[in-house]
């Protein structure tokens, strides 16, 4: 089964959501929530998504997650992830609650694929303040991709988290994460990167990129993905985006999308003249109109 193929399948499966002119949308992918150990990158990062999720709730934004939102791969308890980060999963409860928040699974966490899966362990979350399990995704049904439909039929928005472009991370993932699981996990401890990985490997990195750009001109679509953690802006040329990822040693990155417009944001610290830490938002580049696409 070719790439195009494993993409065209992940289209097949899409939920549709409305792109009108004053639609707001974040996408946020990779954040790779773990249960808190070394490996836990995101948990640095953990307060800058909060601070970022916080400003886009107050403006009534929708939060879509590009896949690899928990890190189950290195991990094999999702409820110990869920314990972990209590305050971002009430977060995302109270969104998804509202209709606001729709999630599409990676290769790291492609178990919430299934839905006994999803019924077992995602179901609920212990709140941290009444120490109550509370709802989490109690409809909870997670995507291959999300269709961001254009009411003008100019240019419609796929999204999915990119992973189908390499065998490897998709057909033979679990050869993939018992690679990761029980090898690779304990060398990258001693500083040896994951060769498996697209989010490591410049080489594997650039050859998803190209096929990822080049299915989205063939079906005339705005493609935005994850998966390799390089955050990029596209063009009516190259019409491929990527969200970056949570778990950068600089930050966090994300799309926005407003106003028919695509945004790519960077989140991080800053420093005031009076030696005051903040949470600063920064445009990287220029925003893209999508009828320019």
């Amino acid at each position: 089964m070719s790439y195009r193929t494993r993409l065209d399948q992940a289209w097949l499966h899409t939920l549709t959501l409305p792109l009108h002119p004053d639609s707001g949308y974040i996408l946020f992918s990779d954040c790779h929530r773990a249960d808190g150990r070394a490996n836990d990158n995101f948990l640095k990062n953990e307060f800058l998504y909060l601070a970022a999720l916080r400003y886009y709730d107050r403006r009534g934004y929708t939060y879509l997650e590009l896949g690899d939102g928990d890190e189950l791969w290195e991990n094999r308890s999702m409820e110990k992830i869920k314990e972990m980060h209590p305050h971002s999963f009430e977060l995302l409860a109270r969104l998804q609650s509202e209709r606001r928040a729709y999630f599409i699974y990676g290769n790291h966490d492609l178990q919430k694929k299934d839905a006994g899966f999803c019924k077992k362990y995602l179901s609920t979350y212990r709140n941290s303040h009444s120490l109550r399990d509370h709802p989490l995704f109690p409809d909870s049904c997670f995507y291959s991709g999300i269709l961001l439909e254009d009411p003008l039929h100019k240019k419609n928005i796929f999204l999915t988290h990119g992973h189908q472009v390499e065998i490897m991370n998709s057909t033979f993932w679990k050869v993939n994460r018992f690679l990761v699981r029980y090898l690779w996990k304990n060398l990258e401890l001693l500083g040896a990167p994951d060769p498996t990985s697209a989010a490591k490997n410049n080489t594997k990195k650039d050859r998803a990129e190209k096929r990822l750009c080049a299915w989205a001109s063939e079906n005339n679509l705005i493609l935005i993905a994850g998966h390799t953690h390089r955050p990029m802006t596209g063009s009516k040329n190259s019409p491929y985006f990527n969200t970056g990822s949570c778990v950068h040693p600089a930050g966090i990155t994300g799309i926005e999308i407003e106003h028919r417009t695509i945004t790519l944001v960077k989140w991080s610290l800053g420093t005031k003249s009076d030696q005051t830490v903040y949470v600063k938002r920064e445009v990287l580049g220029e925003n893209v109109r999508i009828d320019d696409c």
